[in-house]
């Protein structure tokens, strides 16, 4: 999965297509401002823990945006629709981890609010291969799905590149 963000990453870059992230993080302490199902969860990532950091092999460049969620879906405990509409983007590459969770409801949200969302299927990952299958399974009418190669066919497209 991380060679695939990589090249995802590099890719639009390239093609000068914004990258953002999406970093589960409490804004709080003691993590009371958490979703109730990250509470029952019991996921606690505290305020500026390793945790709650970007992995340094997918790291944002220093003009990329990091959106800090306290939920499964970013679209629901960030400003990341605002952000987007204000910069004009129509469409998304969405990527990541868990697919079955955060990768799931941001797609969901995504598309519900309007975007046209591509899922890069093998720049995902979660807990076993069954889950994501059913993830993927569950969510294709959200979403096209495309593996990374073919991403990046499309974006060497769009620039001339390819």
């Amino acid at each position: 999965m991380i060679p695939n963000l990589q090249l995802l990453q590099s890719a639009c870059r390239r093609a000068r297509i914004e990258v953002v992230y999406a970093a589960v993080e409490n804004m709080t302490r003691d993590g009371r401002d958490r979703s109730l199902d990250y509470k029952i969860s019991g996921i606690d990532v505290p305020r500026g823990s390793w945790d709650a950091q970007v992995l340094a092999e997918i790291a944002p460049t220093e003009d990329e945006m990091v959106f800090r969620k306290t939920s499964s879906s970013v679209f629901v405990s960030t400003n990341i629709d605002f952000v987007l509409r204000s910069l004009g983007v129509r469409s998304l590459i969405v990527a990541g981890m868990m697919t079955n969770r955060c990768v799931e409801s941001a797609v969901r949200d995504a598309c519900d609010v309007g975007y046209l969302v591509t899922l890069a299927t093998d720049a995902c990952t979660t807990d076993g291969a069954e889950r994501h299958e059913q993830s993927l399974l569950g969510i294709r009418g959200y979403c096209r799905q495309r593996t990374t190669e073919e991403l990046l066919t499309e974006i060497a497209g769009l620039t001339g590149q390819g």
